[in-house]
């Protein structure tokens, strides 16, 4: 398995992972619509992701965005997605996707990494807490206001 940086020449591989992690999350599939999303991030520059590949075959995906901490006036990068196909789950590929996310966070100087996830995910929310994650859901609340 290797982990690159994608780019826009990955975007017919990476988008039906994008279009599968959406339906993950109980979303209408819509092929069309998260390749012109991920397109648009990348012409941008909103975004940094990292594919795992095995030979020619994807078989998951990171994406993080940037953000700061006022707090700490550090950067922080906020792991947004990580999606790993069913016949590839249990074999460390997101374990690698995470592990290029942190690099990245080192490399950058950043605070740390943030991520959320949902009350369900008790898969991956075990592999955040196994590779040192700290739940925060004690310290903070997340508030959302949809306009």
């Amino acid at each position: 398995m290797n982990v690159i940086t994608a780019t826009l020449d990955h975007l017919e591989q990476l988008a039906p992972l994008f279009n599968a992690y959406r339906v993950f999350y109980e979303q209408e599939g819509d092929l069309p619509a998260a390749t012109a999303f991920l397109r648009e991030r990348f012409l941008l520059r909103e975004n940094v992701i990292y594919m795992a590949l095995e030979r020619d075959t994807a078989l998951g995906f990171t994406q993080l965005y940037p953000s700061f901490s006022s707090v700490s006036m550090q950067r922080l990068w906020i792991l947004n997605d990580l999606f790993v196909i069913p016949e590839a789950r249990g074999q460390r590929v997101g374990e690698a996707l995470i592990g290029a996310a942190v690099k990245l966070a080192q490399e950058s100087g950043a605070v740390g990494v943030q991520l959320e996830t949902a009350h369900s995910n008790s898969s991956g929310q075990k592999l955040y807490e196994r590779l040192g994650f700290q739940r925060e859901d004690l310290t903070y609340r997340t508030y959302f206001l949809k306009v």
